[in-house]
């Protein structure tokens, strides 16, 4: 457990434990839309284009994004560049490569939360993209290279960073700018996950799946690891909840997909999948129950990054959604 700053510095750790400008106004019609993108209808899509730089809600409804023909497809979109309310976070470019999209409830609002890997997480209310909060880790460099973020039920924030290796538990319930953290360390820290019904924070790493135990005050938290597992495959990556399935959590790592039992605490593999698709490099994973469709995306060849994507794939059959002109890294299903 460590208290900190939020500055771009290293903490120590106590052992744990136990094995906006650019923006496009949404109207009241749409955002209601989005809001019932869900339930039986096939979710809206929610992805980071590392391309426009922007967070975009793309309609279900049609496989095809092209934004310059046809705007309208992006029922939300957002980008804190030139967003006055994070000026006191734009001394240097911390919004490179958006690494993260999430959408959560929090109380009685929406909230849309998201990282760079070249420093900045924040989370915004949605749809009037009013600041919650917003730190940044390493600012202008991916020294820590934020990967994921989660907001806990007291108000505070989670952020993974893999290249610092840490997992950090902001006070941002106590405002928007608030810079004090609890932080443990974790190798290549991918990926983190509010358990409500166990109360534990998931996280994964290089190596390991792990469960923290979040304590101390809203406005002081304290980490500590409680449980540790090996994961079945080497360099961890995407960490998310199944959607219908509460004892289970999407696990990726760099040469396969699985989910996780935590009830049976084993890595299982009984979900569908497209015939002779390949399951390695697997950037984020989602899934729609009512319809029984898994969502991934994979980075594809010839675009301006080695891990980019312009699809959302949709297994174990159908057509992907098709950004184009895109730069996906993430992309979530909307389930708030």
């Amino acid at each position: 457990m460590a208290a900190g700053t939020g500055r771009p510095t290293r903490r120590g750790v106590l052992a744990g434990a136990l094995g906006a400008a650019g923006a496009v106004a949404l109207s009241a019609s749409q955002a209601r839309a989005a809001e019932t993108g869900g339930g039986s209808r096939f979710p809206h899509v929610l992805v980071g284009d590392q391309a426009t730089r922007s967070i975009l809600l793309l309609d279900s409804g049609k496989k095809t994004w092209d934004l310059a023909a046809d705007p309208a497809a992006a029922l939300w979109r957002y980008t804190p560049d030139g967003d006055p309310q994070f000026a006191d976070l734009q001394y240097a470019d911390g919004w490179r490569y958006v690494s993260e999209v999430k959408v959560r409830r929090h109380g009685r609002k929406t909230y849309v939360l998201a990282t760079a890997s070249f420093g900045l997480a924040f989370a915004v209310e949605y749809p009037t993209k009013k600041r919650y909060w917003g730190g940044g880790l390493g600012l202008g460099d991916d020294l820590l290279n934020p990967h994921s973020i989660e907001l806990l039920p007291n108000g505070n924030i989670a952020v993974a960073g893999s290249t610092g290796g840490i997992v950090r538990v902001y006070a941002a319930s106590q405002g928007p700018a608030n810079d004090v953290y609890a932080e443990a360390k974790l190798r290549t820290a991918h990926g983190v996950v509010w358990d409500g019904d166990r109360d534990v924070l998931w996280a994964i790493g290089h190596d390991d799946l792990v469960a923290y135990e979040i304590g101390g005050t809203r406005a002081a938290p304290t980490i500590t690891q409680v449980f540790s597992i090996p994961l079945p495959g080497p360099d961890g990556h995407d960490l998310f909840p199944v959607a219908g399935r509460p004892d289970r959590l999407w696990v990726t790592v760099n040469g396969d997909i699985f989910q996780y039992s935590k009830r049976r605490k084993a890595f299982l593999q009984d979900f569908p999948w497209t015939a002779g698709w390949p399951r390695n490099k697997v950037k984020a994973a989602g899934f729609h129950p009512d319809s029984g469709t898994v969502v991934s995306t994979q980075p594809e060849p010839g675009l301006g990054e080695t891990w980019w994507t312009e699809r959302v794939r949709l297994h174990p059959a159908g057509e992907p959604y098709h950004l184009v002109g895109g730069g996906i890294y993430k992309a979530r299903l909307w389930q708030p």
